[in-house]
Formats: structure tokens, C-alpha cells, sequence
């Protein structure tokens, strides 16, 4: 489906048309977003698919209550966790088109922006040096063009283009423009392009992060955990003749007590939570994932332009060979920027906010497009009398290629200006020229035997809060480490005033002759890196990241993509080339390293929360549910009812779901922390038995003192278990003392609400159907003292476990 004209492109109607026909042009079919399907995915879980077998073999037996009961938690908790989970969805939608990206296409008859997805067949489409390309498409016209076809063909060099027959008249979805530029007519999209079954392999199975392997590890820990108990309890109920069905009711019940089923309802909410905080302060999150890796990453490897400075690069001065001012180096430079068409650098835009100068006509004749090997670029001019080839770079880079210069200097001498220029933090570009013949095409193999014009001199002054933030950075565990494309000298000076160590440096060079090995230890205990390619970039980032550190990468240009997938955190920002801006999982809407921080601390706060409810559910869930599995030996009944035992497990889940509007310890904010699940094992396993043994006092007043039978046994524990394992959620949310670190205030609302609602349950209407009868006011007050011991007992058992295991961790990060 072809057939564009030409000159005009598609209308805006026949474009309309053919979307509907095709569909968005996404990689993999697109799967919008349903609520309902979403809803009805709930009800499909494991746990869910028990309740309901549950709930179906009780209305088969008669126990109506019982089932009506299951289903009622059933719906609220899946509704919950639907209603949560459909606002985070939203949300994370919402910051995601915030960034995504676009293509330029003419559609009738003017080149316009649109979003990717919207692209068709027969769209024509532009593409220059950063582009992602947005779809299959057939080549027009092209100049230089250099395409990276790497996550295609597998080949690393970009590979050349040009309008013809076969491939090499094609572009494709999913590879990235290097360099040149063309324009294309599309012939498919979506998944119809040929890389549409690649990625959508590639979105089945994205690549599994560490806090998704950590919560695997829970989850094998929680599955083992349950089956003990539940193997445990009909092993020893059904032979001592215990009615089988009753047993396997509460055995079910037993197994969704101690799963924290709310857990990605808990997880999703707080990520989005952090996410929209981090909008607010300029920092969109592309992928909630992306924020635990932010809140646990010690180094943060980056460029200076736009982080440390404020990349509002201007122009300060041209000046001869002879450091002398001069208007030739600056009119020989402003023609070869307005006649450029690849990359459009921050040095262009501040070349051409000047005026233009006065000079003779010129037309442009050919164009050999910027690389980052050569670091230069050269256009060739024409006027009346003459043709120029007109070069500008790195002025390294472009006195290498001069055989003169202008003014009676001489290249040593330049040399020596350049490199002052540069000690003073200066980034300097040089221009040189020759006059050329007229010859079919131009290359960069012209660029030879050039006289030197001069130099061209920028500042990018430093962010007036940079030398605050980096100190705020390496206080709180992150360690900054420059890598920049720019001279050791300019990169030396900016580091002095950010306030980094910068005293030994590292060089391009250097890194080309190092091992792996060697690398690594020089990447540890060096700060800065200069003269670096991409290549050595990405280099760099492997081998910190196998020492053992969460690394971080800032970039914004074509060369920082394989950085930024490199990374365990990419960073872009939004003024970022889209091939930069698609690589990474988080964008900035503004620069400085500021906003950075307070991103990294809204990761460390998800990361606190998330710890919490994991603390919280599995140390308190698994000693109740240890409590119930030992009663059960012993008890001519069983300890709780399976509905009673549900319910109790629904409020306690929904005391927490405030979580994520919780504080967190300054030592959680203080220090990047992995995810261990050994923590949460070990905390199980240590703070649980304190639990138990309330449990089992309960279990003797009742007998001892109250003389229970069935009914107010049942009413009796429920009431104290629930109150003590949701109190005592306001010692487990904190390392230090409760007292001084309180909790939000939606965190004690619905921590006393549950409370109130265990204690007064058993005084209402609803009591008789779930099996309740009114306590003794003398119970009421042993359940207060119960909880209070509780608490203080925890709080005994808690401070230093936890406090020594985050002390190890964050050496180990550290180390």
C-alpha cells in the first residue's frame, strides 16, 4: 500500500484511512490497554482460581456463608488491586508519551512531526543523523547516508546507504541513521516491517531486572514455605479423622494467609507514585522498573555538557591562528554550519544565532557529513569566482589535516593556543578551507593539504548548583565519573569547579592499549576520561558493572546509545536525539544533576516501601501462620475458621495498602541498597517465632483463663492476631524508633481502622454469620497488653537485625 506523490505526500484523510486499515506502527501488534481484560486477568491467578474452587465446593456442601464470604474477599481484594493498579497504568501511560518518540513525514505537502506510531504506508518520511528510523521504507533521495543495522543483521559497522535495488536501497524498522540524510517512502510498518517479529520477540521477553530476580527468589521462598504448611497440616488433621473437607478448606486458606498476595498492587502504586513525584521534579520515568535500578546505582558515569554545565553553549570569540579576533574564522564557520544537514550540534545553533556575515553569495555543492571518527565535518561551497571546501571540528582534529595556515602562523603555534584555550575550560573548534576544483563528488578523502583559518571559541558555563549537588551525591553513596569526548585539559578545568577529584585522568589512548582487567581497576579509581569514543564509553560501563557496582550512564547523541543500553540505568534527555531518548529508562526534561538526585531518592523511597510490605507481610504472616499450623496438632478443632481466616487476611492486607504513601529512614536515603531477599528470609525466620509465642499465650489465656470453646476461641484469636500483626506494622516500617520516624498519616488511619474493625466485628449484626460471639471485656484488655508486649518485643528483635544487615549491604555496594 504505496503510492505517494512525490512532492505532496499523503493527506491527512488518506493517511487516516490507511491507518485504519493497518494499524499502528508498532514493532508487535499493539496490545491497547483494557481495563476489563485486565480485570478479568486478575480472576485468573493462581490464587484466585483456589478461592473460587474453594467457594464452588462449598455452596455444592451447603456452607452458603462460607461461600459467600470467599467471593465477597475475593472481588474487593481483585477490585482493589484492579482500581490501583489501573491509575498506575495510566499514569506510567501518560509520562510515556511524554517522550516517545516521532517522525518527520510530509503530509499535504508540509513536513511535519508526528508520533511514530502514527506513520503509514506510502507516508514519506525525512531522516537525518540521530534518527530512529520509524519504518520499512524504500530510499528516494540520499546523501552519505550511514545506517546501524546492528539489531537487524548483527554487523557492529553502519552500513551505507543509497536509492536502489535489494537492501541497500532500503531502510528498516529498528536501526538508527549514524550519519547523511535521505528521504523514504514507507512500505510497511508495524509488524509487517521485517523486524516487526524481532521485537516482538524482544517485548515477550524483556531481560529480566534485579529486582524482578529478587522478587522470583521470594516468590520460590514463599511457594516452599506454603506447601510445608499445607502438606504439614493435612498429614496431620485427615489420619486423626478431622473432617478432610474442612482440613483442605483450611489448609487453603493457610496458603493464601501467608502469601502477600497484594504485593503488585504494593509494587506498581509505589512505583507509579515515585514516577509522578519525579514528573513533578522534571524526571520522567520511561519504565517503572527503571526506578529501583535508579534508587540502587552507586556510579554515575556521564558527559560534562548539560549535567555539570548548563549546555547553553554560546559563541564567545573567533580568533585567528594567532589567537588574534578574527571575522574569516567565524564567516568560514557560520557557512559551514548553515549549509550543514547532518547532526545539528549545540555549537551550530550558537554559531548561527549571530548575525550572518557579510560576504558574497554562496551556493552548496556537496556535503561530507560529520563522523565521530573523523570529528569534523566539511561542506563544499561554490560562488562566482571560486569553489571552497570548507572544513570544521575538533581542532585536534582538523589541524591533523592541514599542511598551512593563515596570518604567517605556524601548526605548532596553533597547536599551543588550542591547548591554553582549553586549560582555561574553553571548547574550542577549528576551521580550515582550500580552494577545490569542480569534480563530479566530494568526500572526506578531499579533506587534505587545508590552510588553517582559526578557531572558534565557546563557553558552556557550569550549573551554578552543580558543586552543591555532586557533594550531595557522593554524601548519599553515588560516586561521579566524567566521560567526555572533549580534551583532558577542558574536562579538568569544569571538574575543578563542580568540586571533583580530577587531579588523575585517564585518555582515550590509554584506554585503546588497556585489558579488560586492566580497565577495571582504572575505571574504579579514576574520575575522569577523556578523549573517549563510544566504544570506549561502553567499555568502561562493563567493566565497573563486573566489579560489582549498579552503574548509571548519561547521554544525549547518536554515539551514547550503546552506552545507554550498556548501563543497569540509562539517562537521556528529552532534547536527546530518539535514538538515545528510546535507549534509555529515564529521561530528564531539564539539565543538571539537581533533579538527578531527587530522582535517585524517589527510587531509594520505592525501594524502602516495597522492603516494608515484604517485612511486613512475610515475618508477621509466616509466625501467625506457624501458629495455626502447630494449634492445629493439638486443638479438637480447628483454630480458625477458613472463612474467619480469610477475612483476617483480607483487612491485614488492606491495613497496607497506605504503604507507599509512607516516609522512609534517611538511612534507606542515605546509601544505594540491592535487593537481597536473604534479608527478608532471614527477617521471616528471626522476627516471626515472636509472633508465635503471643499466638500461643493467646492460645492459654483463652483456655486457662476464659474457659473457650470453639466459637470464642475462634473469636479470641482473630481478634489478637489481627490487632497484633497490623500494629506491628508501625515497628517493622522503620529501622530506628518509631517514636521519632512517624509514619503518614494514611498509614495510621488505616492501621487503626483494621484495628477497630477486628475489636468491634464480633459486637455487630454480621458476627452470628461468621461464626463470632462477644469477647469479655477482661479479653479486651489482655489483647492491649498482648499487643503492646508485642510491639516492644519486636522492636527488641528488629533494631539490630536490621540495622546490621543494611550496614552489610551497603559496604558490600560500597566495597
Amino acid at each position: 500500500m504505496t503510492g505517494s506523490d512525490t512532492a505532496l505526500g499523503l493527506t491527512s484523510l488518506d493517511a487516516q484511512t490507511r491507518l485504519s486499515q493497518v494499524g499502528l506502527n508498532e514493532p508487535a501488534a499493539a496490545r491497547r490497554y483494557s481495563g476489563v481484560r485486565e480485570f478479568l486477568g486478575a480472576l485468573t491467578s493462581p490464587l484466585v482460581l483456589i478461592l473460587l474452587g474453594a467457594a464452588t465446593i462449598s455452596l455444592v456442601v451447603g456452607e452458603a456463608v462460607d461461600a459467600s464470604l470467599i467471593i465477597s474477599i475475593i472481588l474487593i481484594g481483585v477490585t482493589i488491586n484492579f482500581v490501583q493498579s489501573h491509575r498506575s497504568q495510566k499514569a506510567a501511560e501518560k509520562l510515556r508519551a511524554q517522550v516517545s518518540p516521532t517522525a518527520t513525514v510530509r503530509r499535504d505537502g508540509k513536513w511535519r512531526e508526528i508520533p511514530r506510531h502514527d506513520v503509514v504506508p506510502g507516508d514519506l518520511i525525512q531522516l537525518s543523523a540521530g534518527d530512529l528510523v520509524p519504518a520499512d521504507a524504500r530510499l528516494l533521495t540520499a546523501r552519505d547516508l550511514h545506517v546501524h543495522e546492528a539489531a537487524l543483521t548483527g554487523e557492529s559497522l553502519p552500513a551505507e546507504k543509497a536509492p536502489g535495488s535489494g537492501s541497500i536501497g532500503m531502510v528498516f524498522l529498528g536501526t538508527s541513521i549514524v550519519s547523511g540524510m535521505a528521504t523514504a517512502e514507507v512500505t510497511a510498518t508495524g509488524a509487517r516491517s521485517a523486524f516487526g517479529d524481532i521485537v516482538a520477540r524482544l517485548a515477550a521477553h524483556p531481560p529480566e531486572t534485579e529486582f524482578e530476580r529478587g522478587l522470583r527468589s521470594f516468590s520460590y521462598l514463599i511457594l516452599r514455605t506454603t506447601l510445608f504448611l499445607v502438606l504439614f497440616i493435612v498429614a496431620v488433621r485427615i489420619p486423626f479423622h478431622h473432617d478432610p473437607f474442612q482440613t483442605i478448606l483450611f489448609a487453603v486458606a493457610l496458603a493464601v494467609g501467608i502469601t502477600p498476595e497484594f504485593l503488585p498492587m504494593i509494587t506498581s502504586l509505589t512505583l507509579a507514585k515515585g514516577a509522578l513525584r519525579m514528573a513533578r521534579e522534571k524526571v520522567i520515568v520511561r519504565r517503572l522498573g527503571a526506578i529501583q535500578d535508579f534508587g540502587s546505582m552507586d556510579i554515575l558515569c556521564s558527559d560534562k555538557t548539560g549535567t555539570l554545565t548548563s549546555g547553553n553553549i554560546s559563541l564567545e570569540a573567533s580568533l585567528s591562528p594567532l589567537g588574534e579576533p578574527s571575522d574569516r574564522s567565524f564567516a568560514l564557520g557560520y557557512w559551514n554550519s548553515k549549509f550543514e544537514t547532518g547532526v545539528r550540534s549545540p555549537l551550530d545553533a550558537a554559531i548561527l544565532s549571530r548575525p550572518a556575515p557579510p560576504s558574497e553569495l554562496w551556493h552548496k555543492l556537496d556535503e561530507a557529513p560529520f563522523d565521530f571518527q573523523r570529528r569534523r565535518l566539511s561542506v563544499v561551497i561554490e560562488s562566482e569566482d571560486q569553489i571552497l571546501l570548507v572544513t570544521k571540528g575538533a581542532a585536534e582534529s582538523v589541524l591533523a589535516v592541514c599542511s598551512a595556515c593563515e596570518s604567517d602562523a605556524n601548526l605548532d603555534s596553533c597547536h599551543a593556543i588550542y591547548e591554553d584555550l582549553s586549560r582555561q575550560g574553553k571548547r574550542v573548534l577549528g576551521v580550515a578551507y582550500k580552494k577545490i576544483g569542480k569534480q563530479p563528488a566530494y568526500t572526506a578523502a578531499d579533506e587534505h593539504s587545508l590552510s588553517f583559518a582559526g578557531f572558534l571559541v565557546f563557553t558552556d558555563p557550569i550549573l551554578p548548583d552543580t558543586a552543591a549537588a555532586i557533594a550531595d551525591l557522593q554524601r548519599d553513596g553515588v560516586t561521579i565519573k566524567i566521560l567526555t569526548g572533549d580534551t583532558g585539559l577542558v574536562a579538568q578545568n569544569l571538574c575543578r569547579q563542580a568540586g571533583l577529584e580530577a587531579s588523575k585522568m585517564v585518555q582515550g589512548d590509554e584506554i585503546e592499549k588497556m585489558t579488560d582487567g586492566a580497565l577495571a581497576h582504572a575505571a574504579e579509581h579514576n574520575t575522569v576520561f577523556a578523549r573517549v569514543t563510544p566504544a570506549q564509553k561502553t567499555r568502561i560501563l562493563l567493566a565497573l558493572k563486573h566489579r560489582g557496582h549498579v552503574v548509571g550512564f548519561i547521554g544525549d547523541g547518536i554515539n551514547d546509545a550503546p552506552s545507554l543500553h550498556a548501563a543497569d540505568v540509562g539517562i537521556s534527555v528529552s532534547s536527546a536525539v530518539d535514538v538515545a531518548r528510546e535507549a534509555a529508562g529515564i529521561v530528564l526534561t531539564q539539565p543538571g544533576l539537581r533533579i538527578l538526585h531527587t530522582g535517585i531518592l524517589e527510587g531509594r523511597r520505592a525501594y524502602g516501601n516495597i522492603l516494608k510490605y515484604l517485612l511486613m507481610s512475610t515475618s508477621s504472616n509466616f509466625g501467625n501462620m506457624f501458629s495455626m499450623a502447630a494449634a492445629s496438632i493439638f486443638l479438637p478443632f480447628l483454630p480458625m475458621l477458613p472463612t474467619q481466616l480469610l477475612l483476617n487476611n483480607f483487612l491485614y492486607d488492606l491495613a497496607q495498602i497506605t504503604i507507599p504513601s509512607d516516609h522512609v529512614d534517611p538511612e534507606i536515603l542515605r546509601a544505594p541498597h540491592r535487593w537481597d531477599m536473604s534479608i527478608v528470609r532471614n527477617f521471616m525466620i528471626g522476627v516471626g517465632p515472636v509472633s508465635s509465642l503471643f499466638d500461643f499465650l493467646t492460645f492459654y489465656v483463652l483456655f486457662r483463663v476464659f474457659h473457650a470453646d470453639e466459637a470464642l476461641f475462634h473469636t479470641g484469636w482473630f481478634m489478637e492476631s489481627l490487632a497484633t500483626q497490623t500494629l506491628v506494622l508501625l515497628v517493622i516500617r522503620t529501622i530506628g524508633n518509631p517514636l521519632r520516624n512517624r509514619p503518614s498519616m494514611p498509614l495510621i488511619v488505616t492501621t487503626l481502622a483494621i484495628v477497630a474493625v477486628a475489636m468491634l466485628l464480633p459486637y455487630t449484626p454480621l458476627a452470628a454469620r461468621l461464626g463470632f460471639v462477644p469477647m469479655p471485656f477482661l479479653y479486651l484488655l489482655f489483647v492491649s497488653g498482648a499487643a503492646g508486649g508485642y510491639l516492644f518485643c519486636v522492636e527488641l528483635v528488629k533494631r539490630p537485625f536490621v540495622r546490621s544487615k543494611l550496614m552489610s549491604q551497603k559496604l558490600s555496594v560500597g566495597a
